[in-house]
């Protein structure tokens, strides 16, 4: 009886390296599936490492261009910030890297697509929240929330042992006093001593940035050019999408730009402490909005603005690829057509601000914004009827608290 196909999302560590075995062992063909979406790794041995824990293949894509092109880029321009704060780094790599191991497991007949998130976190939710939109077909495994397999591997330390004797290539290390997941537009760090919200993360944990006391005493000056809604260009270099984020990562980095030190709502009902280095995505924030703000009808602001921490939320949540969300999209998509021109930022000590913009398709017009003399283009003469129709409802409703307040007449 041929045995069933699984496609399993695979980093190499050693949870996913022990779950790609233990489905072997539980009579699975095992499928490993990797994605670069920006992680520092050295991919050149995981192949090899897959096969040893059991896998039948290995599969890797390089997905950094489409995670900048289409999932960080549309975020950024939709301002998008879970909670007011929280950029969205791993919420958006989560459907890209799913619909990648999708797309293998149509590629090669798989029936069952398998991950190994948490049961008491979000990717989990992201991971098959995915598979329910794109392949619906499809069987989850998710090993974590399996009783069997927690009660094989209730701690690290059994995963370990049975590395060990299952002859899986995984160097076990000392535990570091928290977790982090990486890729192209942030790092994450959570668990250990974070859990603890009152506890100040230790400054050797961070590996994207600066602390803003160590940044440079000189402010760096950088100008970011932006073409149809996307950034294009870093100083007036052209940059493809994910090279353009590389590039501002170091820079923001060294001046300390992009340390966030939250506590979120988990979609799972929780609240749970994270901290994030995005340097490169908090500056392609800033320059965003701040061309928009040159270049926007007020009414699409607003709009935007409104519909911006659903967008959010749908993001975190993992509905990326559900109906409401591609809606947004298409929204968006219209919005950023108008937003072409040049934003110039001054990175200083952990801040960015703002020293220019300029744009083609600007709304900005001296002649009518001038404080110096009228050019006739605007007619002040106009603000008195204006005014005088602005304040009719708040006139009518001053004078009736006030004929109320005088009480009865007799």
């Amino acid at each position: 009886m041929a045995k069933e196909k699984v496609v399993l999302l695979y980093s190499g560590g050693l949870d996913t390296s022990v779950i790609l075995k233990w489905l072997a062992d539980e009579g699975y063909e095992v499928h490993a599936y990797t994605a670069d979406v920006g992680q520092r790794e050295d991919w050149s041995k995981l192949e090899a490492k897959a096969k040893a824990s059991g896998a039948v293949s290995f599969r890797f894509d390089d997905l950094r261009e489409e995670f900048a092109r289409d999932f960080i880029f549309p975020a950024v321009a939709f301002g998008a910030r879970y909670e007011g704060r929280y950029l969205l780094g791993t919420s958006l790599a989560r459907p890209l890297i799913a619909q990648g191991a999708l797309n293998h497991c149509r590629r090669i007949g798989a029936t069952i697509f398998a991950h190994g998130a948490t049961g008491k976190g979000n990717d989990q939710v992201r991971f098959e929240l995915a598979a329910a939109c794109l392949a619906p077909e499809l069987k989850v495994i998710a090993p974590w929330r399996n009783p069997v397999y927690r009660a094989r591997f209730p701690g690290r330390t059994q995963m370990i042992e049975y590395a060990q004797k299952s002859g899986i290539p995984v160097k076990a290390t000392a535990s570091q006093p928290w977790s982090s997941d990486e890729n192209l537009m942030h790092i994450s760090f959570e668990a250990g001593m974070l859990e603890d919200p009152a506890r100040t993360p230790e400054d050797r944990m961070f590996e994207y940035t600066r602390s803003p006391e160590q940044a440079p005493d000189k402010p760096a000056v950088v100008e970011i050019g932006f073409e149809g809604g996307s950034p294009c260009s870093v100083d007036g270099v052209k940059l493809p999408p994910h090279e353009l984020v590389l590039r501002l990562n170091a820079l923001a980095g060294e001046h300390g730009v992009g340390r966030v030190d939250i506590v979120e709502s988990r979609f799972v009902g929780m609240k749970s402490r994270g901290v994030y280095e995005t340097p490169g995505g908090f500056v392609l924030h800033e320059a965003y909005r701040d061309l928009e703000t040159l270049v926007q009808d007020r009414g699409v602001l607003e709009l935007k603005d409104s519909l911006m921490p659903r967008f959010a939320r749908l993001i975190y949540n993992g509905f990326w690829f559900a109906p409401e969300c591609r809606l947004l999209l298409k929204l968006l998509a219209d919005t950023r057509r108008i937003v072409t021109g040049k934003v110039k930022l001054k990175l200083y000590k952990g801040g960015v601000i703002s020293l220019g913009r300029s744009s083609p398709a600007s709304l900005y017009d001296a002649d009518i914004a001038s404080m110096e003399a009228d050019s006739g283009t605007y007619n002040q003469d106009d603000a008195t009827g204006f005014i005088r129709l602005n304040a009719l409802p708040l006139r009518t409703a001053a004078l009736r608290d006030r004929k109320l307040q005088s009480g009865p007449q007799r």
